[in-house]
């Protein structure tokens, strides 16, 4: 039985727990623990996706950390930022769901939801998965005509 897996929009931070050194933060040390497992056991579950920002901001920093991140980003399917994408993440920050300083993250958010991913997976819970603002972005989307993607952690993104 060939079925359809689940799309699933990697955003940076992602890959950015899955390469960094252990924290010493234990809740980041868990998050990042949380994440080696969804990747270990759970992601040959989805189809993975990334973005051209995903891989700008995989491409900046420290050199070193910039090759792991890199590394594991090569093979995954990169799908086109659309101009849509665009005005909806313009859309986010005019809202006020997303912060100016912060338009990259409502372009992950738009990028995702344009394609019809299944789920946004991140670990930006400033401005992508908050509680407080998850709904008004899920409206927002809806609002425009898109369904947007389930926005979670690998932590929720467990079972399946």
């Amino acid at each position: 039985m060939n079925s359809v897996k689940p799309k699933v929009y990697l955003e940076t931070t992602v890959i950015s727990y899955l390469t960094s050194r252990p924290s010493r933060d234990i809740i980041t040390a868990a998050h990042q623990q949380s994440t080696q497992e969804w990747w270990d056991e759970r992601r040959d579950k989805f189809d993975l996706y990334i973005s051209q920002i995903v891989i700008q901001e995989a491409s900046s920093g420290d050199d070193e950390a910039v090759e792991k991140r890199l590394l594991v980003i090569e093979g995954l399917s990169e799908i086109e930022t659309l101009p849509e994408a665009v005005a909806l993440a313009q859309g986010l920050v005019a809202d006020g769901l997303v912060p100016e300083k912060a338009a990259a993250d409502a372009l992950h958010i738009a990028i995702a939801t344009v394609q019809g991913m299944d789920y946004l997976l991140t670990w930006n819970l400033k401005h992508i998965a908050n509680a407080t603002i998850r709904n008004a972005i899920t409206d927002a989307c809806r609002q425009r005509g898109y369904e947007p993607p389930i926005i979670c952690t690998p932590e929720e993104l467990i079972e399946i």
